[in-house]
């Protein structure tokens, strides 16, 4: 999850006309936040072993905001970054209440029943496969790193582990911090002895240990508090623009959490658990406006990937690991410690963890009829749109965040840049659509919603009240129209 957090980072702080000290501190906020929503999610969520992380989802709202003051006349830098910081804080807080009421309204359960498996599949697909860029470009950005660890966490995870029973559970579930520790001191050895000292600009961000300033700026305590921007500041075209981001965040969770609950060897998780976990998701984004959160939180796809690879379903695993994320936002010089590990290490490892979840969604047909030439056609053009339509709203975007829609309601721009640049949710709406508008009275058997019926409610299936129910009997003092 550190590479999507320093990623965000990266991008949006220096926009915004902040230092690297300004920089360290967003990434102690995104790493505190991360571990208090998992928590809240391991506990009263979803109950999956699901890690929530910065999502980027919310960049084109947040860009909007930085090019609403960036004409504006500060004093210096460090003034426009707070000011800028001040009124995402304000959005992120009043939009955040779309989620809330969607969830605890239980709206979003109601809409879940519509999802079969057709609907599935190219939602948690996308998942994965919609975060190709992340992948392979930016391992090339850094060759001899980013190869370099693919091909060894392959071949030490995969196929080291047959050459002796004792290697196979150690290899299975170690691997990967093995690679990553072996990779990133060949990187440091690369940096002192000044492999990188006379290269393009980009190859030293990519491919050095000390790139960012991380652990010369981060301070070694720095507790997150309220309000350590300043009052937030409100703005009706900042609130509806990340309205849209928070709707997508919930698409993309949504399709996260069926990855989650397929690779842990849990149920589907019925309507009213994907409702009180999109519902506890807003009360996250809430708590990431008063912390000061440059982003709201979804789903980290990496993390269900990681379920897959190293077959560690645990949720008690999850709950712990939080405990390291709030470590590091506290203690921010081994938070930059760690943060220094180069990109393209973490994008070979995405190659291998975002391809376990598309898999997965592919894995879901087996539920329908994939002989069906009805069901072939709904999956094909959900797919495919799931993945183009979003590759067009990306690549005409510009470096300010304005996407091909262009209006003179910038709000009204930003939903729908956002909406359409998401490949789950183009993937979600046009399966949904189709599924259940083209003979779907006449095809219930070959869209495999006997398989799926079971599992939309509370007591649908014997297993759900072992996977989903909350812990210490809270269920017992919560209205039965909440568990439904």
């Amino acid at each position: 999850m550190l590479g999507t957090t320093v990623m965000i980072a990266t991008l949006l702080v220096p926009q915004m006309g902040g230092s690297p000290g300004d920089k360290a501190r967003v990434i102690q906020s995104l790493l505190f936040m991360s571990g208090v929503n998992t928590l809240l999610q391991t506990w009263f969520g979803t109950r999956l072993p699901t890690v929530m992380g910065p999502s980027f989802a919310y960049i084109i709202s947040v860009f909007a905001i930085i090019n609403d003051f960036f004409d504006s006349d500060f004093q210096n830098d460090h003034e426009r970054f707070t000011h800028t910081m001040r009124a995402i804080q304000g959005s992120l807080i009043v939009s955040s209440f779309l989620n809330i009421i969607l969830g605890y309204s239980n709206a979003w359960g109601k809409l879940t029943r519509h999802f079969g498996p057709l609907v599935l599949v190219p939602a948690v697909c996308v998942v994965g496969l919609g975060l190709f860029s992340r992948g392979f470009p930016q391992l090339a950005n850094c060759v001899e790193i980013g190869l370099l660890m693919l091909i060894l966490l392959v071949i030490s995870q995969q196929y080291l582990q047959h050459l002796h029973p004792v290697a196979k559970p150690m290899l299975e579930r170690y691997a990967l911090l093995l690679c990553v520790g072996i990779v990133w001191a060949f990187a440091a050895i690369l940096t002192v002895a000044g492999a990188y000292n006379n290269v393009k600009q980009q190859t030293k961000t990519s491919c050095r240990t000390d790139r960012s300033f991380l652990m010369s700026s981060a301070p070694w305590i720095k507790i997150p508090y309220p309000f350590q921007w300043g009052t937030p500041i409100f703005r009706a075209s900042h609130v509806f623009g990340m309205m849209g981001a928070a709707l997508v965040s919930s698409a993309e969770s949504t399709g996260t959490f069926y990855a989650a609950a397929r690779l842990s060897g849990a149920t589907s998780p019925p309507g009213h658990v994907m409702s009180r976990s999109i519902g506890l998701q807003g009360i996250g984004q809430l708590l990431e406006g008063i912390f000061g959160s440059v982003v709201g939180t979804t789903g980290s796809v990496e993390n269900v990937g990681l379920l897959g690879l190293t077959r560690v379903g645990s949720r008690r695993v999850v709950q712990i690991s939080t405990a390291f994320m709030i470590f590091f936002s506290i203690f921010g010089k081994f938070g930059a410690f760690f943060a220094s590990i180069p990109l393209p290490i973490f994008a070979a490892i995405y190659c291998i963890l975002y391809g376990i979840v598309a898999a997965t969604g592919i894995s879901l047909i087996q539920f329908a009829n994939n002989n069906s030439l009805r069901n072939i056609y709904i999956l094909g053009v959900s797919l495919f749109l799931g993945i183009s339509i979003p590759q067009y709203f990306i690549t005409n975007t510009d470096a300010s965040g304005h996407g091909p829609v262009r209006t003179k309601a910038g709000w009204f721009n930003d939903i729908l840049n956002t909406i359409f640049s998401s490949p789950p949710t183009v993937a979600l709406i046009v399966g949904t659509l189709l599924d259940n508008t083209l003979e779907a009275r006449q095809a219930v058997d070959e869209r495999g919603l006997p398989w799926m019926v079971p599992f939309h409610r509370r007591k649908g299936d014997s297993r759900n009240e072992e996977f989903y129910s909350y812990p210490l009997r809270i269920s017992e003092y919560i209205p039965t129209r909440f568990l439904r």
